[in-house]
Parts: structure tokens; sequence; C-alpha cells
């Protein structure tokens, strides 16, 4: 026994589970006695893991020793298939246990270890200067077609947190004032309704009628992918400006409705250190109407 405190080698030896056999009660002594210093706590949990993990395994044939159970391929299988009708937390807490002892009995099984990719992180959004900016680069273009696509391209994507695959589906024709405000009606992988905010609604109708039934951002089938891309490379002018990134306009949208809603509160109260709990709430919530998506996401219409 390596490293183990005198509470943890006593429960080591008194340990006579009456669920598991010798031999698998045998091999989880035998591999949690390597796992260095545990407190009394901790040993029992590897304990149990290691010996319901030693049954599952001679039930389908292998021999108890580490070589074979502690295989990353057979604790993959035990997780899924002997844990079948546990809960979703308790099978990740009965993996991460096992992954644990089997790094520190058979190291050699886990080497070499994969490569960590990095997460891709969310880009900054656009300040409302360089916005602004953007804007004005597009009253300054010198043809009338090049001022309404590039307006529109911007308008959809901080206006309405259209991506790249999405703007190349909107026909001049999918812009509509109804519900209270202008909606964008969105074609492609994700179909939906997208109210305008407010500020954008005079420049993105404005582009919607000059296109009519064409495409708002140009070309002749969506599925050409280099449309937005020519686009925002025949801009003119604009020394001052980084390359327009639509990806960046579309993190200006989120952001704004982020602060609109108070996500960061939200978040900061209900103590969420990451989204997927959110979205898990969020799925079995009622879908809202036009009208209801309108005032909420701040595009009703400026009185004039």
């Amino acid at each position: 026994m390596l490293d183990l405190s005198p509470e943890s080698a006593l429960v080591l030896e008194r340990w006579s589970p009456r669920a598991h056999c010798k031999e698998a009660a045998e091999f989880a002594r035998s591999v949690v006695a390597q796992c260095g210093p545990l407190g009394p706590s901790r040993c029992r949990t590897l304990l149990w893991c290691c010996a319901t993990l030693a049954r599952f395994g001679i039930e389908i044939g292998l021999e108890p020793v580490p070589g074979a159970l502690l295989r990353p391929s057979v604790i993959e299988r035990f997780v899924v298939v002997g844990l079948s009708s546990a809960s979703f937390s308790r099978r990740r807490d009965v993996r991460t246990n096992l992954r644990h002892v089997a790094r520190k009995v058979v190291p050699e099984l886990f080497e070499p270890a994969p490569a960590r990719l990095s997460r891709s992180r969310a880009k900054m959004a656009y300040r409302p200067d360089e916005m602004a900016g953007y804007l004005a680069l597009a009253d300054a273009q010198p043809t009338m077609a090049r001022r309404m696509r590039l307006q529109g391209l911007i308008c959809l994507g901080a206006g309405a947190g259209l991506g790249g695959g999405d703007v190349r589906c909107v026909r001049g024709s999918d812009v509509v004032v109804s519900s209270g405000g202008v909606l964008v009606r969105v074609e492609g992988r994700s179909p939906r309704v997208v109210p305008v905010l407010s500020p954008y609604h005079r420049r993105l109708l404005e582009s919607a009628r000059f296109s009519g039934g064409d495409y708002l951002c140009g070309g002749r089938s969506p599925s050409r992918r280099n449309v937005t891309n020519n686009l925002v490379d025949s801009i003119s002018g604009g020394s001052g400006l980084e390359r327009l990134e639509i990806s960046r306009l579309r993190v200006t949208w989120l952001v704004t409705q982020a602060t609109r809603l108070g996500l960061r509160g939200l978040f900061q109260a209900a103590g969420f250190s990451f989204s997927q709990q959110l979205c898990d709430l969020v799925a079995r919530l009622e879908e809202l109407r036009d009208d209801e998506l309108v005032l909420l996401l701040g595009g009703c219409a400026e009185q004039a």
C-alpha cells in the first residue's frame, strides 16, 4: 500500500462488500491501494467503483486484472452498458473515478495522452463608434447597389443577429413590417422570424425595397459561399477601420440583447458557470409570438 493514511488502510482491511464476489473485492483492494494518499470517504468511493467494474468485467468474460479491466474502452463500455439505469451525473462521476485509478495503476494505457484542442472563444463586439463608422462607410460607397447591399449586410448582422449562412439566404421580400416592428424571415438551416433592433429599421427597409425579390446582399444563389466575402472585399475607403467581420456583427447583436435581457445578472444570481444548464431550462419553455419577440428584443418601431 502506498502513502495510505491509517484510516484508509483500515477501510481497505475491513472492506467486505456483500454485493460483490471475492475476485471483484480483491481486485478493488489491490488497485485502490496503489492510488496514493486517500481519505476514508474517497477510499470507499473508489473501492465501490472498482469492485462494480470488476463484477461487470467478470460477467462478460474478462480476467480481473488491471491490464484488462482498466482499459479506457472497458471503462467506457461499463459506464454505458453496466450503468445504463444510473443518472447521467452518477455515470460521469464513476467514469472520472475509474479513469483516475487507471492512470495511477496502469499509466501506460493512457499514453500518449490525447492532445487538448483549444476551445473557440466568442469574438469581441463592435463598439458604438465602430458601428457608426461602418454605417458611414456604407453611405460613402460609390454606387447605389454597393451602398444598399453593404448597409443591408450590417443591419442583418448587428440588427438581427444573422450569420453569414443566414445572410446569403435573405431576399428583400423577406423583410416585412409586422407585429409592431420590422421582421426578417430567415430560411436555411434554422428557419425562424427575427425582429430587427429599432435603430436599424430605416436602413434595412431601404435596402429591402431596393433589392425587391432579389437577395439583399447580392448574388444569384445562396449556395455561393463567397457572396458576403466579395461584398466586404469590395468596400471602398475606410482606411481607419478594420475589415468588416460578419461574425462580429452577430456578436454585437448578441451582446446588445444579453444586456437588454439582463443575462449577466441572471447567471450571477443563479450561480451558472456555463450555459448548458440555461439551455436545458429554455428548451422547456413555450415559444413566444412574433409580437412578444418584437417587444422583448427591442424591435418596436420608433415613434416619429
